[in-house]
């Protein structure tokens, strides 16, 4: 029995959902505006839903395509068991097409340890010399935050209430 999140942008809240079956297709109203729809939220790494509970700064990322989501999650899974482990051009074509089928952009750390993967290098040096950089850095940009660099938007709210979906 699956629980969704939603986002409403009018109220700038997250809203949680409890359905009864896996329910994929249902889009509820807003419980605070009435009339607006709402956007289903995808959690898109274990990663970073960790970072989220710790507090950190990925909570009040925005919705993304489930439909997106679910085509790039299995293209990696049918993908990620045929590349050679020591090819690390392999690994960061992989990569890039899953920064391309979910529309999400790298960090310029992360950007920079790939291009030097594609060029051959040794991930494990990579790593080596770009680890705090990359730790330090969110791992993917989205346009919004691309757009304004310079005035981040405030989390949003998140209603803990739990509504029938």
């Amino acid at each position: 029995m699956p629980i969704y999140e939603f986002y409403c942008k009018d109220c700038h809240t997250v809203y949680k959902f409890f359905s009864r079956t896996v329910n994929t297709e249902k889009i509820p109203n807003c419980p605070n505006c009435k009339d607006v729809k709402l956007k289903r939220n995808v959690s898109i790494f274990a990663s970073i839903s960790k970072r989220n509970e710790e507090g950190g700064e990925d909570a009040d990322m925005p919705p993304m395509d489930e439909s997106k989501m679910e085509q790039a999650m299995a293209m990696l899974a049918r993908d990620a068991d045929k590349i050679d482990e020591d090819d690390p051009r392999q690994a960061a074509n992989l990569m890039r097409k899953l920064s391309d089928a979910t529309g999400l952009k790298m960090g310029p750390g992360m950007e920079e340890a790939l291009s030097r993967m594609e060029r051959g290098e040794d991930p494990e040096k990579i790593e080596e010399e770009m680890g705090d950089l990359l730790e330090e850095e969110e791992p993917f940009l989205f346009d919004e935050q691309k757009r304004s660099v310079a005035k981040p938007k405030p989390k949003p709210k998140v209603d803990d209430t739990l509504y029938d979906l």
